[in-house]
């Protein structure tokens, strides 16, 4: 008998997920533990596994489909390939995820039934919603086109069928205007090419863009800046980094310094490194520093736990370990939780400035920016010096100004004299 390959538990307050991509068709033989379909949640991507050797028979959720916990992906049977794609039955629902990117996902979508013999005739396909609505408005399923994966049929197809047509406009005759003659004219913009591609937006960017929004909506955001000169850094860096990769087995960065430096400033200005809870300010004496990190599927920021009682040998460490587990897509749901402060280097890509939204709850965030040589004034005299932008974005509901300009002036302090930093670890 057929078992349901259902949607796991995906972690805490995650409780629903968007079919990727299906790495079986309907039809192909499969080993217990072999993975069936990828799940994109607003963290992680979750791989579906088979719990027991057999056959794909079914496809219940095309690719682009919205699903809760527990709920049916595909059916699996036991055999030995000899399943619905192996008689020749279309595998419809693996090919209705992936016919087209422009077709919406249906979270409420059921099961389609399929007919026992060629006289039977087959009912409509459609959502529980269209359904309901078909039922109350008098639209007869059968005659109603559906655009859903699979030709099912979607609430919205029943409400434009229950729609009268509507009589065409009377439009206006334009007074005729003398035309240019015909070889001078412009082509029409409807005659002219545009081409264009639609692409489904992934369940995590569709997260990040939420939060980013939240974020600029609950929080009285602000940004300040200061410079910071980054030669005793660069000229530290060129004296260690040998040895310090030969003894660590890791490189010697600029991120274990501003993770060092932005420790100190947050233990001297304690209220970065808080939340806001209803009407009450909690303030976290531990540093869970958040390192934003860039993938294909988007901006992630695994945190690193209890930085300040890393070296730097483990903060590079550390850091190196989550950027590639989150470059590979192998993060835990655990590696994003949580978080007291972020730090987001757009450096790395040649930014010069930017102002940096906040990782709600979290009320701080630093931003770095590239390094460049700039004309300073050193001891009366003009010279080149390596300089970096630095961005503090911060909650001004509870830091003010004060304590927002001292605690990235206390961040350019420790970065401009290592011994102090060295001094704060």
């Amino acid at each position: 008998m057929p078992t349901e390959i259902k949607v796991p538990t995906l972690g805490e307050s995650i409780i629903e997920a968007t079919v990727g991509k299906w790495l079986k068709r309907e039809g192909d033989t499969v080993a217990a533990g072999e993975a069936l379909v990828d799940l994109e949640t607003d963290k992680v991507n979750v791989e579906v596994t088979a719990e027991q050797a057999g056959v794909l028979e079914r496809i219940l959720k095309a690719e682009g489909t919205s699903v809760t916990i527990g709920e049916a992906l595909g059916m699996l049977g036991a055999g030995d390939g000899a399943g619905a794609g192996a008689n020749g039955a279309a595998p419809a629902a693996a090919a209705a995820g992936t016919e087209h990117v422009e077709k919406a996902a249906i979270a409420d979508s059921a099961p389609s039934s399929t007919a026992s013999s060629p006289a039977v005739a087959e009912s409509p396909v459609a959502t529980p919603v269209a359904r309901r609505i078909a039922q109350t408005e008098g639209v007869n399923l059968s005659v109603v086109a559906g655009s859903g994966p699979g030709g099912r049929i979607t609430k919205e197809d029943v409400a434009s069928a229950a729609r009268p047509p509507q009589p065409p406009a009377a439009v206006p005759q334009p007074t005729p205007v003398p035309q240019a003659p015909a070889q001078n004219r412009p082509a029409p913009a409807a005659q002219i090419a545009r081409p264009e591609e639609r692409i489904r937006m992934s369940r995590r960017r569709q997260t990040i863009a939420t939060r980013l929004v939240e974020a600029q909506q609950t929080a009285a955001m602000l940004t300040t800046f200061n410079e910071v000169d980054m030669t005793a850094v660069i000229e530290l860096r060129k004296r260690r980094r040998d040895a310090f990769k030969e003894r660590h087995g890791v490189g010697l960065g600029f991120m274990s310094f501003f993770t060092r430096a932005v420790i100190g400033a947050l233990k001297a200005f304690p209220l970065v490194n808080a939340e806001i809870q209803g009407d009450e300010i909690v303030l976290k004496h531990y540093y869970d520093i958040g390192i934003a990190v860039s993938t294909d599927d988007g901006l992630v920021v695994p945190v690193l736990r209890d930085a300040d009682t890393l070296s730097f040998a483990g903060i590079e460490k550390g850091i190196e370990a989550l950027a590639r587990n989150a470059r590979e897509g192998k993060l835990a749901i655990a590696d994003l939780q949580g978080g007291t402060f972020t730090i987001t280097n757009g450096g790395i890509f040649g930014s010069l400035m930017s102002t940096p939204i906040l990782n709600t709850p979290q009320v701080g965030i630093l931003g770095m920016h590239a390094i460049k040589e700039r004309p300073m004034v050193v001891g009366g005299q003009i010279v080149a010096r390596p300089m970096m932008y630095l961005a503090l974005s911060y909650d001004h509901r509870i830091i003010d100004g004060r304590e927002a300009v001292s605690f990235l002036v206390r961040i350019k302090e420790l970065i401009e004299d290592p011994e102090a930093l060295l001094l704060e670890a």
